[in-house]
């Protein structure tokens, strides 16, 4: 890997994790998410042969795996930004052995991370 890809990786990495002290107002999952997003394409870009396509793998995963641990050190699930249940509303589904919610707005089951139940 040559000094000046290494180089470049580092300081898109510093500046976006220096722009991260303006999401004062942003709850956790959008924080982490750009975190994660941000340092997941530098990360991605810096082994991948072909920059952009390291660079956009590395960024939406690092984006996603961002969100999901925002959403669990606010202690519930949100979509939309709205906080749609408490970690005391989670109800067990023994035949799946999995959490779930319900989207009080909607009625719509979720599992605990998030995704589509029924």
């Amino acid at each position: 890997m040559s000094t000046l890809k290494i180089a470049f990786c580092a300081a898109i990495s510093s500046l976006s994790l220096a722009a991260c002290n303006t999401m004062d107002s942003w709850d956790p999952s959008q924080r982490n998410a750009a975190i994660g997003g941000a340092l997941g394409a530098a990360a991605g870009a810096a082994v991948s042969d072909d920059d952009l396509s390291g660079a956009l793998i590395g960024g939406a995963l690092g984006a996603a795996v961002g969100y999901y641990t925002g959403c669990q050190e606010q202690g519930g699930c949100f979509v939309g930004g709205k906080q749609v249940a408490d970690r005391d509303e989670m109800i067990y589904d023994r035949n799946a052995g999995r959490y779930y919610y319900v989207d009080r707005s909607t009625g719509r089951t979720y599992w605990d991370n998030g995704e589509f139940r029924g």
